[in-house]
Parts: structure tokens; sequence; C-alpha cells
């Protein structure tokens, strides 16, 4: 559970500073000096370890600043459970570098420092940060509101999470926190419905090293609760005055709460708590679903320490212009990429959070009364979340939509809606109400709703169940039930299956027998969040790494150019000309067709392409291989009159944007692009980088830090970055996915710019307007084979396609009989009439009088002049 996330920021308001009692004694200190990447000596981070004497107890801390000049505000960085300063190493560099001062330490009873483990108690752990403010408000770089009141941040995942909701809640120094996979209310989240979780809780107290690490109180605690297996109102009591919600109304400034979809120790549910009582007291929130959580997947800690260090930025340093990203934000996986066998991830937002019950749909669910058991013992018992295997294997399979639940017949109860008809995606909290009886006193459920396939295979969406305690249970009883926090979408013709199980291995349930009898008393009602919307394109991985992804690629690319293949003699007469492509197939293993068969076309010098397709037609699989990172099965691919090979110099002379680049974002536009020449070994002068960043036009944006920028401006750096060298083939992959108009227009004159000069670029897009206005030539594709390709006007305007204006629509058996007239290639409805492309033989005279003979109600005939209408022609309606 030793989980590690990002840092913050916030504004400032009036305060009355809780000071400290005790002072804080440096026992024994130490620095060092840790270099970065730079040898600009700004760059240079100095680390200082020391150990203070905090109230008796022993904590052993790490302070991190750099050698810039002059004072900064603070970051305190709290980590998870289980885990010790040193985990935060690398964040705190990070932060270091971006001009704060941070300060990490280990916990009581963590690493080398000492006493006992609180869980965050107000009087251990919380009193060590405020007397932890207290030190950072004598150090000389850190800057000050007043005497005694830092400028401070803090941040954590998990523990670290809590100890920073609970610091702004007792510490009115504390201007912005950022706190991560996180819990509001220790005794909901552990003792949900007044259920034991009891393999989370005892994960707690045995990372830890057992219970005699803990506070005496809470070792009675968890071994009371355990033996009786059902949490009293004492145990309640001592866990939440540990929690943040039981200073609930104090916390007033600036939240980010980053939470995690995978996570059966801290669901969603603690993250939206947190929201709505921080938000009601006039503080700003925003809140951030990452795919990962305590139960595994992708924690996301690039993209998610990027958007931290933005939100201190913005609340700690004041800088008004930087980006804090969208109020809500949810990350959605999108299957499994087939090349590598990641799972590509998707950002969706809205400009408000979206809360767990928004705009719910009624889904109805048929099923009769059912009687189940409650074995003795509780076993076997179902199985849903894997609590501690989070980074295993097994951990991980619900995210590639491979469930690991698990429900003995006779131990549950199922009710199933019809086939979903149409989109359904679920964002937030399902309820349902249902009527509840059992041979016992009480009944112990686990409610969760299953996506049923056609084929009957179930998922148990981020295999999370809802516990269900129900009093009273034996003369009946209507309950409503609200399930699990969810971002899930059910595909259409899939079925919802609800169930509620009588055991789970995550919980404890009562060990006598008994026959509990349930119905339904309602439909279920899922909340839908149409306001929260999915980018057109995975938003771009703010990961320090991906800047040089396309030097790692290109040192690949030589590595292997340096095992001897036979390659064919370079064609002279094709030595000025950018690209022919001659025969080319291509068929994945496995696959039952091919995804590029037999094409052919050729690019000239100063041609703007347009490579056009539905999904499907190959276009991404061309450019694969155009760009030597897959072989053609057949055919062959010249680039200026050379073959291209994994390794071929000629690739030297080729440029290639794929969306979702990344940059560092604390480095400005112009470090980004200086430092990603650098890592390709070429000589600076070669890079010709004050030209590419006149066609990109980024202006004066490019000393400013890249975290500032907006979509906009990181697709044109981007862009400027697969312009260096100034390549004579300059490749783009769907450059204006996620921009605006105004910003599609310029990418758009950011291309006519480049193939001015002579240069030759190739774009690949759905956007048929915007490329019938910055293209000269056009390749249609449609299930792996060419259907055209010549200049934009000749497809646009050519009279073989004739747009046939009719007095009342066309029924779809007409359309087809007018496309197997003779003369006709296709036909194709429209909201005008008809889209006709004639075939060799045929002409428009001999289409009307057929047309007549149909009884079509023919106004008018002329030739088409939109790309769309050419295009759904070309591929017979198929996009």
């Amino acid at each position: 559970m030793d989980l590690r996330l990002p840092g913050l920021r916030g504004p400032r308001r009036p305060r009355r500073i809780v000071s400290a009692a005790a002072a804080v004694v440096v026992l024994a200190g130490a620095g060092t000096w840790a270099a970065a990447a730079s040898s600009d000596d700004t760059r240079t981070v100095r680390r200082a370890d020391r150990v203070m004497d905090v109230d008796g107890v022993r904590l052993d801390t790490s302070y991190y600043t750099s050698a810039d000049a002059g004072r900064r505000p603070a970051v305190l960085l709290g980590h998870g459970f289980g885990g010790t300063k040193d985990d935060l190493r690398q964040q705190a560099e990070d932060l270091a570098r971006d001009g704060y001062a941070v300060l990490t330490w280990s916990a009581r009873g963590f690493g080398r420092s000492t006493g006992k483990i609180g869980l965050n108690d107000p009087e251990g752990e919380v009193a060590d940060v405020s007397r932890l403010i207290d030190w950072l408000a004598g150090q000389p770089l850190v800057q000050l509101d007043e005497k005694g009141d830092p400028r401070v941040g803090v941040a954590g995942g998990s523990y670290g999470g809590a100890i920073s909701l609970l610091a702004a809640g007792y510490d009115d120094r504390v201007d912005a926190i950022a706190p991560s996979i996180t819990y509001w209310n220790l005794a909901d989240a552990l003792f949900p419905d007044d259920v034991f979780k009891k393999l989370w809780t005892g994960i707690f107290f045995n990372t830890a090293g057992g219970c005699d690490k803990f506070e005496p109180a809470l070792c009675a605690m968890y071994n009371r609760v355990a033996e009786s297996g059902t949490p009293d109102a004492a145990a309640r009591e001592l866990l939440e005055e540990r929690s943040p919600s039981a200073v609930a109304d104090r916390i007033k400034v600036p939240t980010l709460l980053v939470q995690g979809q995978a996570d059966s120790l801290f669901t969603l549910a603690q993250a939206d708590a947190a929201a709505k009582a921080i938000r009601a007291n006039g503080a700003p929130v925003d809140v951030d679903w990452i795919a990962g959580g305590h139960d595994g997947g992708n924690l996301e800690t690039s993209r998610v320490q990027a958007r931290v260090t933005t939100w201190f930025d913005r609340y700690l340093k004041g800088d008004k212009g930087v980006d804090t990203g969208p109020a809500f934000r949810v990350t959605r996986t999108g299957g499994v990429d087939s090349t590598d066998g990641t799972i590509p991830l998707r950002g969706a937002s809205a400009d408000s959070y979206a809360g767990l019950a928004n705009d719910r749909r009624t889904i109805r669910l048929t099923g009769r009364e059912q009687s189940f058991d409650n074995p003795a013992g509780a076993s076997p018992p179902a199985l849903s979340a894997l609590p501690g295997l989070g980074g295993s294997s097994l951990g991980r399979l619900s995210a590639f939509g491979v469930g690991v639940s698990l429900d003995f017949p006779g131990q549950y109860a199922a009710f199933q809606s019809a086939p979903v008809t149409g989109d359904l995606r679920i964002t937030g909290s399902p309820t349902v109400t249902v009527h509840v009886k059992s041979t016992s006193d009480d009944a112990v459920l686990f409610a969760k709703v299953y996506d049923v396939g056609p084929g009957g295979s179930r998922q148990l969406p981020s295999q999370l169940v809802s516990p269900v305690r129900v009093e009273g249970a034996r003369s009946g009883k209507d309950v409503t039930i609200t399930l699990p926090a969810i971002d899930h979408d059910i595909e259409d013709g899939h079925r919802l299956s609800l169930v509620l199980a009588s055991t789970d291995l995550g919980y404890a349930s009562p060990v006598a027998p008994a026959t509990y009898t349930v119905s339904l008393k309602s439909d279920l009602k899922v909340p839908t969040a149409p306001a929260v919307t999915t980018a057109a394109a995975p938003l771009p991985s703010w990961v320090w790494w991906l800047p040089l992804a396309g030097a790692g690629l290109a040192l690949a690319l030589l590595l292997t150019g340096r095992r001897r293949t036979v390659t064919p003699a370079p064609d002279p007469e094709l030595a000025e000309v950018p690209l022919q492509i001659s025969g080319l197939s291509k068929k994945y293993a496995g696959g039952d067709r091919y995804s590029v068969r037999d094409l052919s076309f050729r690019v000239d010098k100063g041609q703007v392409l347009g490579l056009l397709g539905p999904n499907g037609a190959g276009k991404t699989t061309t450019l694969r291989m155009l760009m030597g990172l897959i072989k053609p099965d057949d055919g062959e691919i010249r680039v200026f009159g050379h073959a291209i090979r994994p390794g071929a110099p000629v690739l030297s002379r080729v440029g290639a944007f794929v969306e979702g680049a990344g940059f560092l974002p604390h480095l400005t536009g112009r470090e980004n692009l200086e430092l990603y020449w650098q890592a390709t070994g070429r000589p600076a002068e070669d890079a010709h980088l004050d030209e590419a960043l006149e066609i990109a036009g980024l202006g004066d944006a490019l000393a400013r830090a890249v975290r500032t920028y907006s979509q906009g401006m990181r697709q044109r750096l981007a862009i400027a970055q697969a312009m260096l060298g100034l390549p004579d083939l300059l490749i783009l992959d769907e450059p204006t996915n996620g921009l605006d108009p105004p910003q599609i227009r310029e990418m758009r004159e950011v291309m006519i710019r480049y193939a001015a000069a002579g240069r030759t670029v190739i774009v690949s897009s759905h956007l048929l307007a915007e490329v019938e206005q910055s293209c000269t030539h056009l390749v249609v594709m449609d299930r792996g084979r060419l259907v055209q390709a010549g200049p934009v006007g000749e497809i646009v305007g050519s009279g073989d396609t004739l747009l046939v204006g009719t007095a009342a629509p066309v029924e779809e058996p007409v359309v087809e009989k007018v496309a197997a007239l003779p003369g006709v290639a296709s036909a194709v409805r429209t909201d005008e009439g008809l889209l006709v492309r004639l075939g060799a033989d045929g002409t428009a005279r001999r289409l009307v009088a057929d047309l007549v003979r149909l009884d079509v109600p023919v106004q008018s005939v002329g030739p088409h002049r939109r790309l769309e209408d050419a295009f759904l022609t070309l591929i017979g309606g198929s996009a």
C-alpha cells in the first residue's frame, strides 16, 4: 500500500496561525548535492538530511532546494503507508528544480523515525506536520506571508494524502493541498455500512510490522474487531477522529483531489465526500479520477505529478496564467494496443465536477423473488477484488476487461436487464431498492453490477462491490443500495446483471448459517454524466521521457541499420521523388484479412497530400511501414529513390509527428526542442531550429514553460520538433486532434508554409473539410486498398460523380437498384437526394433516363463539389 504520487499549490486568505508549543530540535544533519541533467547550476538540487526531535519523537527528514537565489514557496510531501521519505526523492527533486523548497519526512513508526503509528493521530502525526511547518518558517529560502507563516502546500498519496487534508484542517498556515488516492472518513473506508473490511485492515496492520507498532488503543481496537467480525461504536469513533471528515468545516484551501478507479480500499466515494465538503467551504476543488489505485493499474504518476505542480504554481506562486486542468477529469481505457500490449488511456473532462448521481437513467431489471444461503463460517467466500495483489498480474486483469470475480451457486441472487441499445456509459454510483428478509436478525449482502456480454461473459467493473448490513431483516425490510462508483462503458447488446451475494473474500460475514430472500422493489438507476466528454484523441502524456522518444527511435534505427541485409540499390530516376509506394501489402499475424493490400501511389515535391479513409482503412499501418517501424509482406516503399528498411539512412530526411507527443513541463518550448535535438547526437547547426520555429509560429511562447501551453500550442511545438532539421518529407498523423477551430486554422497555415519551400507533407486526418482546404492532393483508402488518388480538385469536382437532387427521400431498396444500373459504380443517399458515381461507360443522360424509369423524383442533376460527398461516394458509405 506504499503508493507515491504528487505535490501542490493555493490562494491567500486571512488566517489564524496554529503555533507550535514545542520547539523542533535538529539532532543530526548532513547535506548532499544531487545534480540534474543540465549543467546549469540553477538546475542543481541540494538535499540536506536531518533527524529532528519533535515532542520526544525522532523524525527522519530531507530538505530539498535548488541553487536559485531568493525565497520560494515550500511543499511538504507525505509518503504512503508502509513507505518512507525515500520514496518521494524524485518528486521532491523535480519540485525543487521547479522553484520550491521541499521537505519530506518518514512518519512515526516508519523508516528511521521513532514513535508509535497513530494512523494520523491529531496529537501525533498531524501535530508533527505543524512542527515541520514551524521549522520551514525559520528557513532563509522559504517565502513567508508573515512571521512564522510560510507559504506552504502539502501533498501525498494514500496515508500521505490523508495527512495533507488533516494538515489543512488543523493548521491555518497550509495554503494548498493535493491529496491522492486517500480517505475522507477512515471508519467508512474500513467499516463500510458497518461491515468489516477484514483483508485491507489486516494488510494495514501487518504492513507496518504488526499490532505492537501501533498506538495501544489502535491495536486493541483491531484485535477486538478482527475477533468479533463486527465493528463497534468505539472502533468507529477512534477512526473517525483521525479522519479529515472530523475537520471538514475547517478545510478551506484550494484542493486537487486525485482518486483511483481501481481501488477497493479508498473508493471514489471518499473523494466525492471530500469534494462536496471542501467546496461547501468556498474553496476551489478539482477532481481527477485516475485509471489505477490500491488494487493496481496505471497510477499515471507523471501526468498527476505534472498536474500537482501546476496546481501549486497557481495557488502557491500565484501564477494566474497557468493551466491547472479541468474541474473534473476521468481517465478512460481504450482496450489493448495490439502492437505492444499496453492499455491506451484517454482523458474525459467536464467544466464542473459531475458527482456520483448525475443525470440518472432507468434500467429495468427482471427476476423473481430469490432465496440463497449464507454458509456456515461464511465459507467458501465469493471473490471480487484482490487486496494486496495490486502490483501483480492478477491485480491488473480488470483493466484488460478480464474479471477474476467468482460467485458460488446457491449463495447469491441475480436480476437481469434486457440488452442495452445505444450508448450507455455509467459514471457514478448506480442505485437500486430491494426487499430483504432473513432467517437471522441481521443480514449482510454484497451488491455488485456485472457487464454481461452477448455470449454470457461477465465483467465486474473495477472489481468493486458494495457491502450492505441490514438490521432487523427477520421481519423483512426495504433497502436502497448505493453501488460502487465507476466509470464504465456498456456496449450495445450487453446486459446489466445485479448480483446480491452472501459472502466476499475481502469482508467479514456472519459465521452463523442463514437463508436470505430478496426481491426487487425498483429499477436500477445509473448515473450517466453526459457533460463529461472524452477527448478526440489521447491527451498528451506529460512524462519526462517522451520528448526523447523520437531520439530513441532514431538510435534504434541506426543500431539495427548495422545489421547487414540485402537492400535494393537506389533508383536514380526517383532521386527527386519524395515518395513512391508500389504494390504494398501487409497482414498482421493472426489477422483474418490484409490491413493493406496492393497499395500504389506517388507523392511529388511541394505537395501536401491528405491520406483519407474510414477506421480500419489501413492508414496507420501504411504510415508505420513508411517510417520503417514495421515491414511490409510485399511491395516496396522508396523515399527519394531509396528503399525503406529499418535503419535506412534516407530516414534522416523524414520527420514524423504522432499524436500525443509530450514534453518536460517545467522547461520552456525552446529548451525542450534543444534537449531533443541534443539527444539525437547530430550537430546543432543541422537543427535549423529558428527556421522550424518560424514556420510553427509560436512567437514569444517559446520562452514560457510548456506547462502553461494550450493544447494547440503543444501541438504546434510537437510539429516544430518533427520539423527540426527541416526534413524533406514530413509525416503528420492527426495533427489537429483536440484543437478548436482557430487552432485548426493555424495548423493548416503551418502545413502550407512548410510545403511552400518545395518540401512535401503527408497528413492523415479525419477532418474532411480541413483536408480540402489544406491539401493539394489526396489518397483515399478503404479496407486496405487504394480507392482513388489525385489532385483535390479532380476528386472533389470530377465529372464522374453526380449529385442528384430529389423531391422526396429515396428509399434504400431504390438506392440499391440505382447502384445496380449499367454504367453506375456506386450510389449513396444524402440529405439532398443521391450521390452517384458513374462507371467508365456511364453518362449523365443515360442515368437520368434510368432514374425516371425507376420513378425517382429527380429535380436536378449536377457535379458535386464537397470532399465529404466525394469521400462517402468513393468508399460506398462505409465510414
